[in-house]
């Protein structure tokens, strides 16, 4: 299902934070969201999710305006995977995961054959089954990031919106759970720091900077040395690998510019 973002404009304690963003996520398609640290990522995730009600703009998915679903739709359309996404003490992998079903139970809240199946796949799907029955507490960071997506998962949304999702990951656990997001076919909406692994998993970028959209489109069209410089302060060129994987190249020695990097 379609994600698109009209005019949005976010503020916060009388700061803007977003102004005018317009993106596109289409169906299906594994879009990646970069750009500096306090370029306002994670604020216009936030936005995406409903947590936050832009001060003007629209989110719709599917067409539909987030703001005018009820907070029980709105949940059924989009789910997301955040950066710290809490611990809950005596609660076992399973019984976080089978929250994502939260959404779809009626006014008696009872689970159905079906939100066991949902819940089983899920925790399959994400490498997590040998997990099941461990408190979640108790998990690392890599095992709780897993734990979180099969719960996203087990939602089965129509959108998927990931913050760092790749966070505390080795490098193979990091392919592993890139290739399985890819493989959901879920519209997907994921902020990345690194742009080695959006590079790589992403279909198109969407560079965030103060705010703003500074550009989005392919690959390679976005992550153009120009831009690289311009935005990120590296020295760097892309290209794509026979094998299809785009690459980029950094240079050995720092770009020096008068870019002050914002934390």
């Amino acid at each position: 299902m379609r994600l698109t973002v009209e005019q949005l404009h976010v503020t916060l304690d009388r700061q803007p934070i977003l102004r005018d963003v317009e993106l596109d996520v289409p169906s299906g398609a594994v879009v990646g969201l970069v750009g500096p640290n306090g370029s306002g990522k994670s604020t216009l995730l936030r936005a995406v999710y409903r947590s936050l009600r832009p001060r003007t703009g629209v989110v719709r998915v599917g067409g539909d305006d987030i703001w005018t679903l009820s907070p029980r739709d709105a949940a059924r359309r989009t789910a997301a995977v955040l950066q710290d996404g809490g611990s809950v003490p005596g609660l076992s992998v399973t019984e976080i995961v089978a929250l994502g079903r939260t959404p779809h139970h009626g006014l008696l809240g009872r689970d159905s054959a079906d939100d066991h199946r949902a819940v089983d796949d899920a925790l399959r799907r994400c490498g997590a089954h040998l997990l099941a029955d461990r408190d979640f507490a108790s998990l690392s960071g890599g095992e709780r990031q897993r734990v979180l997506l099969a719960r996203a998962l087990a939602q089965r949304p129509d959108v998927l919106v990931l913050d760092e999702l790749t966070n505390h990951l080795d490098i193979r656990a990091r392919f592993e759970l890139l290739e399985l997001i890819r493989s959901t076919n879920t519209t997907t909406l994921a902020v990345l720091h690194d742009l080695d692994l959006a590079a790589r998993l992403c279909d198109r970028i969407i560079v965030l900077n103060e705010g703003s959209v500074v550009v989005a489109g392919e690959v390679l069209d976005v992550l153009t040395t120009q831009i690289l410089a311009d935005v990120f302060g590296v020295a760097a060129s892309t290209d794509r690998h026979p094998d299809g994987v785009v690459r980029i190249t950094y240079a050995a020695e720092p770009l020096h510019t008068d870019r002050t990097t914002r934390v």
